[in-house]
């Protein structure tokens, strides 16, 4: 003799409605978790750009005025500046690349051509001068450097390899400051785009 349902009990859904809704859940999740990568990907360039930015104008302002103010030798504030400026452009360097491959992983759907030459050109501006900077310059100068054989400031101003070496600081400075341009340019424009996405 069967057993009844009372008015308070309700069917057990079939295996195959269980089964679809189950389905739907995965596959909301797995759409979701889609959905959040452009998110990630906007928030990690915008991140990285602003961390370079921010580290460059510390560098800058700060670092650099403090060391040949504080340091009593000018030879030791200069070897701290050298030091402390190859990380800033190497890590410009690398930092604009990455920031630029992933901008090719963002959806660039209803975005101006315009803001995309304005990021890519910043960005390239960026790698271009620190990679200069860095690999040119800098190297140029400490080759210079070795030249003299004693302290810059003991070599005479009017000597063609102090001449040359005050001709390349110019260059060095000139180039980290379009470098932090170019980086205002191109934090302004990521985040723009990040805005732009709705994330």
């Amino acid at each position: 003799m069967g057993v009844g349902l009372s008015d308070g009990e309700s069917a057990a859904p079939p295996l195959s409605e269980a089964a679809g809704g189950a389905t739907t859940s995965a596959a909301s999740a797995a759409s979701d978790r889609r959905d959040a990568v452009p998110g990630v990907i906007a928030g990690a360039r915008l991140l990285l750009v602003a961390l370079w930015l921010g580290g460059a104008v510390f560098f800058s302002f700060v670092v650099a005025p403090t060391a040949f103010a504080v340091l009593q030798q000018r030879e030791l504030a200069g070897a701290v500046v050298t030091r402390t400026i190859a990380v800033v452009n190497v890590g410009g360097f690398i930092i604009s690349l990455v920031v630029l491959a992933l901008g090719f992983l963002e959806n660039d759907a209803g975005r101006r051509r315009r803001a995309r030459l304005v990021e890519t050109v910043s960005l390239a501006l960026v790698a271009i001068s620190c990679g200069a900077g860095h690999w040119i310059v800098s190297a140029r100068m400490l080759a210079l450097r070795a030249a003299m054989g004693r302290p810059v400031d003991a070599v005479a101003a009017d000597d063609p390899v102090r001449a040359a070496f005050n001709s390349l600081h110019g260059y060095s400075v000139g180039l980290m400051t379009v470098a932090m341009l170019a980086g205002v340019v191109a934090l302004f424009a990521v985040a723009g785009r990040k805005n732009k996405s709705g994330v």
